[in-house]
């Protein structure tokens, strides 16, 4: 069994609602807004649902994965609330950042540090993140095309830096490098 069993974490088919939403969140203003406000919302309706649920997935249907990283400045542990792509028997991450020209903190900070946990409904996974081969980075985007449009627009729309995806694997038993 793989991380995204483990988490039961699964991608359902949209309904009509989702499917305007998605078009909405993948268009440029609707990709603007939701990189201002979706954290902030997500934390607030996590809170009032006791982590059952988030916006995105209410809006646009997709199940978010809450990936805590350590902050490659800080040292402080940060989590961000991601969409993830199943691939293979695990999961995979895209720094898209809604179609953004900057590249998101979590990146950096996985990139620092790859140890990470991930938690989705309750269940929580320890976690290394390694950036993806380009033969698997570009399974994971043919991938995210079935599961939310947003990314190919995202992808044209930053054509001028590197996204990175990285794939998620069990993290080993015993003391963690650098921890």
């Amino acid at each position: 069994m793989g991380i995204a069993a483990d988490l039961s974490y699964v991608h359902r088919k949209p309904n009509p609602l989702h499917r305007l939403m998605r078009t909405i969140a993948s268009s440029k203003p609707g990709a603007w807004l939701f990189s201002k406000a979706l954290r902030h919302l997500d934390d607030l309706v996590g809170r009032l649902s006791g982590g059952r649920t988030t916006v995105a997935e209410l809006l646009a249907g997709l199940p978010v994965l809450d990936v805590t990283t350590t902050g490659r400045k800080s040292g402080q542990r940060r989590t961000s609330h991601l969409i993830s792509i199943p691939y293979r028997d695990t999961l995979a991450l895209l720094g898209t950042n809604f179609g953004q020209k900057s590249t998101p903190a979590w990146v950096f900070n996985l990139e620092a540090d790859p140890y990470a946990e991930v938690a989705y409904r309750g269940a929580t996974r320890e976690v290394v993140a390694r950036l993806a081969s380009e033969s698997e980075a570009a399974e994971v985007f043919d991938a995210s095309r079935s599961i939310y449009g947003g990314y190919a627009k995202y992808q044209e729309r930053i054509s001028g830096r590197e996204v990175r995806v990285f794939i998620l694997e069990p993290a080993r038993p015993g003391p963690e490098p650098g921890r």
